[in-house]
């Protein structure tokens, strides 16, 4: 049998991001735990559809087989997707987030399809790339989080918050830590070689995240404050883990971190300032 060739990757790639539309489209109209049956269900299709896909692609990064790191924006993208769109409201408002999913799921295949047939490594643009799209994905994947639980994202910043039951809030610490820990292994597999070393790394980022979750919900920032502040938290972890020793001590590096966990602190200070 004829091995498919790189040609066939674009057109593979766009029948995915339809896939991945109409199932996100479909999902719209359910709630409770049928949607978390559904999101666990797109995350296991995108990866290995994923996989497929660039099984096809003929690069030094195939050589030995697909990462498994290559396989985790697209899928994280689709079930933050499905989640957030919860948020739109039914009608008009769908068509351009429908497009929205598809563009986002796209580009992460595009972006881990050029990083495997590069035959000059991994550069530093390519890491910036990562960086950037993984916040992106984590930012619209802790949105998606959110609204899978009820009462999971605040109302707006004159709405009472709702309590949650312990049960709720274990779950939405448990989304945000498979989100930040899936994300957190794709980062940790730009600079570690060992699958052990990167999966360390990754539990790292899902306790660091589950913890910074439950204190947010617990003092009820509002809307999408929450998810950003947690990418934020995410961002912050990553250039902590990822810093030599020898960086850290630099002053530079020291203020701009404080500056961001300052910034961070004011917001969420700000947002319960107002709520009081």
């Amino acid at each position: 049998m004829q091995r498919p060739t790189t040609l066939e990757v674009p057109a593979a790639r766009r029948d995915l991001a339809l896939l991945v539309v109409v199932i996100v489209g479909l999902a719209r109209l359910l709630d409770g735990p049928l949607a978390w049956v559904v999101a666990v269900l797109l995350l296991a299709a995108t990866l290995l559809a994923s996989l497929e896909i660039l099984g096809r692609l003929e690069g030094p990064g195939t050589e030995g087989g697909v990462p498994i790191e290559s396989l985790i924006l697209p899928a994280v993208a689709a079930i933050g997707c499905l989640g957030a769109i919860d948020l739109v409201p039914i009608g008009i408002w769908l068509l351009p987030a429908l497009a929205a999913t598809a563009f986002l799921v796209d580009r992460a295949l595009v972006l881990e399809e050029r990083i495997l047939v590069s035959d000059r490594g991994l550069t530093q643009e390519d890491r910036s790339s990562i960086l950037v799209a993984t916040l992106l994905i984590g930012f619209v994947a802790f949105v998606g989080a959110g609204t899978l639980a009820p009462g999971g994202l605040v109302g707006g910043s004159a709405a009472p918050a709702v309590p949650l039951s312990g049960s709720d809030l274990l779950v939405i610490a448990i989304a945000d830590a498979v989100i930040a820990g899936l994300l957190g292994y794709r980062a940790a597999a730009l600079r570690v070689v060992t699958f052990r070393d990167a999966l360390w790394s990754a539990a790292t980022y899902a306790i660091a995240i589950a913890i910074g979750a439950a204190a947010l919900r617990a003092m009820a920032i509002p809307r999408l404050i929450g998810p950003a502040l947690l990418t934020l938290a995410f961002y912050l972890w990553d250039a902590f883990h990822g810093t030599a020793p020898s960086r850290r001590r630099d002053p530079q590096w020291i203020w701009q971190t404080l500056l961001l966990v300052l910034l961070g602190a004011l917001v969420a200070g700000w947002n319960l300032l107002i709520r009081s």
